[in-house]
């Protein structure tokens, strides 16, 4: 991922030295296993830990001629080690190492993104409860419906990040596997109880069966659960983004001093990190189709998948740590006016109090269709123009034969609509 849409922390996960530093432990404790099973002596296991060192600028070299990653590695190991290298990597193969390695890297990101989670839900439930209680027009269709909170709109929001969170955690634990298991996953050459070893070493269950490789349908669920989420973030996203249209003005994104919108257009404000990250929720659902892919390998193992996770792997937990982190920060510092949502919900007239007068109605002895009619003759010309739903309501004959004035009066409570938003925070975030 570029460094624009990089953060230092998920970075360093991807960046070599890391990297070289767990296939050391991983190659260092299964040494440990190897001793203690007396397949190879404890000097040997002991020199690893104490003279193992590795260079990256002397691994690329290496490879530029091996054309081999793993092996330019344990070559390099072995210049430090010194003769008692020659044990290292007993009974194993390369996607003993890569595999697990990438369990481990894995692991690690989904850490920091539930972290990123945490925060986003912070701030989604630190305005929510500000504006509970704030009336709003909900929308369906894009067109005006019934009022609502925007309250309860952070709320459903809310609601999907801690979904998001919880596939996360489930994506984590099947994600962080071990496979120390030998060519072809035999363990013909390697014991058992050295993946066991490693597996608790390193925090991860070793893989039941994993045939060379760790199957990638444990990768596909976690790279999918990704995707799923940069969805969400889109969808919160776009809500931001349609707030701030001009037209509608019920919020934007914070636009900080010396902030410039447009290089031609001096009054602009736009929603540009909400289209940010729509844009980058974008890239990391695009990740997920080929995880899937990944997931068809030949027979006992081929590397179709390699090159595929080593660009989906950093770019779309660096992208996603990005975008929840910049998601986090234009919920908290988002300008709200709820002066304007006001505004936009009396902008018709009373029309969004439809759905009470066609019960009302309903309830006073009028025939279902016949009640929608009337009250939809009444709101298109409110509608048309402009008009009083309220007014028109009062001087029809079919309503006033059927509901007095002041009945229809009390229909266009907007507290109405309210009375239950208590309960929904309750489902959402307990009795906090």
């Amino acid at each position: 991922m570029i460094p624009r849409y990089s953060r230092p922390a998920m970075t360093r996960i991807w960046e070599p030295e890391n990297r070289f530093r767990i296939w050391f432990e991983i190659e260092a404790h299964a040494c440990d296993a190897q001793a203690e099973l007396g397949v190879i002596p404890k000097e040997a296991a002991k020199a690893v830990w104490e003279r193992g060192q590795f260079e990256i600028a002397r691994i690329d070299e290496i490879e530029r001629e091996t054309k081999h990653d793993v092996i330019a590695f344990l070559t390099n190991l072995a210049e430090h080690v010194g003769p008692m290298a020659r044990f290292v990597h007993q009974g194993m193969t390369s996607s003993d190492v890569l595999d697990t390695c990438l369990a481990m890297q894995l692991k690690q990101a989904a850490d920091l993104l539930l972290t990123d989670l945490d925060q986003l839900l912070a701030a989604l439930k630190a305005r929510a409860f500000e504006h509970k209680l704030t009336p709003t027009m909900g929308r369906s269709h894009g067109i005006h419906a019934e009022p609502t909170t925007f309250g309860l709109k952070l709320a459903g929001h809310y609601a999907a990040f801690d979904r998001a969170k919880k596939r996360l955690i489930a994506a984590r634990e099947e994600i962080a596997t071990c496979a120390i298991s030998g060519a072809v996953g035999t363990f013909a050459n390697i014991d058992p109880r050295v993946e066991e070893h490693v597996a608790k070493k390193l925090g991860l269950k070793p893989e039941p069966v994993s045939t060379q490789v760790i199957p990638r349908d444990r990768h596909a669920m976690f790279f999918a659960t990704l995707g799923v989420i940069a969805g969400s973030i889109e969808n919160l996203a776009i809500e931001i983004r349609h707030l701030q249209r001009s037209e509608v003005a019920e919020a934007e994104e914070y636009f900080s001093p010396g902030q410039k919108g447009s290089s031609a257009m001096p009054h602009k404000r736009n929603p540009v990190l909400t289209e940010n990250v729509t844009g980058i929720a974008r890239l990391i659902r695009g990740m997920v189709l080929p995880a899937l892919e990944d997931v068809a390998l030949w027979h006992e193992r081929d590397i179709s998948h390699s090159s595929v996770e080593r660009v989906i792997g950093p770019d779309a937990t660096i992208a996603l740590d990005f975008a929840l982190a910049r998601m986090a920060g234009v919920v908290e510092k988002l300008v709200i006016y709820p002066a304007a949502m006001q505004r936009n919900l009396d902008l018709f007239g009373g029309l969004v109090h439809s759905q009470r007068v066609l019960l009302a109605l309903t309830q006073a002895g009028m025939a279902r269709e016949e009640a929608y009619q009337t009250v939809q003759r009444n709101a298109m010309k409110a509608w048309e123009t402009r008009g009083d739903l309220l007014a028109l309501l009062k001087q029809d004959p079919g309503v006033t034969a059927k509901l007095k004035p002041a009945e229809l009066e009390a229909l266009f409570d907007l507290g109405y609509h309210f009375k239950h938003v208590d309960a929904v925070f309750r489902r959402v975030f307990g009795g906090s």
